[in-house]
């Protein structure tokens, strides 16, 4: 895994709830950070100095909350999504704030902060809020599948780093519509019980593989979206794979990921397995 954390920054209050995030991981996880302030097109040197400016700020606040993290700055002309998708290639995570200015603008809802989630190299982290740990508890979204796999990873990473409790949740929804699931609710409660029972079986060897961990799982009968909203209030960070599939798709990220980046409140990790840009 690369040592360095990256945030973006742009002056905004969420970038600079961000650089804390972002600065309290990196010194849990023994890395270092990278602020990059992606200085547009912009014509004169007050631009540049502007830029200059907001990345001297950054550093100052991220040296401020983790001493002895070593820190560095860039300051890249550009698009900045291709910029940050650039960085993440070396990078452990990449780290942006849920909206900002500028070419930030709209980070949690519009097309740059999805844009990066969805071609990253790696993790992304879309912090919204303060950026403090309160709750004790990283929760996953768990099915079994290779994205939601390496999702465990990283929510394993952060639960160690923060001595926290990991709550891996998988939801499952009835496959019957609601005026028929009545008349059938017997077949789906044992249907349930067996998701249930199958859900736990795949947490088993996580519990056995990294018994440092406290490790709990829910399994519940719900939209995953809506689960995964309903447990981030007591979550400290909420973890959820990537479904893209690399290249241009990877641009449309699984309903699951998309449908939590823009309603948890909490920040967000959105963790694909790690593969090389195209």
């Amino acid at each position: 895994m690369a040592g360095w954390i990256v945030v973006g920054v742009d002056g905004s209050e969420p970038a600079t709830a961000a650089v804390e995030w972002a600065a309290a991981d990196a010194r849990r996880r023994g890395l270092g950070l990278r602020i990059v302030r992606v200085c547009e097109r912009w014509p004169g040197d007050a631009a540049k100095e502007y830029c200059a400016g907001v990345l001297r700020a950054a550093a100052g606040r991220a040296r401020d909350v983790a001493p002895g993290v070593e820190v560095d700055t860039r300051m890249p002309a550009g698009e900045v999504t291709d910029l940050l998708v650039r960085e993440s290639a070396e990078a452990d995570s990449v780290v942006l704030g849920g909206r900002g200015l500028g070419g930030f603008a709209a980070m949690l809802l519009g097309s740059v902060g999805l844009a990066v989630a969805g071609h990253a190299a790696g993790p992304v982290v879309i912090v919204r809020g303060p950026a403090a740990v309160r709750h004790g508890e990283i929760v996953v979204g768990h099915d079994g599948s290779a994205h939601s796999r390496t999702a465990m990873v990283y929510a394993i990473d952060q639960a160690r780093a923060r001595g926290a409790r990991l709550r891996v949740l998988y939801a499952w929804q009835p496959p019957l519509s609601a005026p028929f699931a009545e008349a059938y609710s017997g077949l789906l409660d044992e249907q349930f019980q067996r998701e249930s029972q199958a859900a736990a079986e795949r947490v088993a060897p996580w519990r056995e593989r990294y018994p440092d961990v406290p490790i709990v799982h829910d399994e519940v009968c719900d939209h995953p979206v809506a689960a995964l909203i309903k447990a981030a209030p007591a979550a400290d960070l909420v973890v959820v794979g990537s479904r893209g599939l690399g290249g241009f798709a990877s641009a449309v990220l699984g309903s699951v990921s998309h449908g939590v980046l823009h309603h948890v409140t909490c920040p967000v990790a959105v963790v694909r397995p790690r593969q090389p840009l195209s």
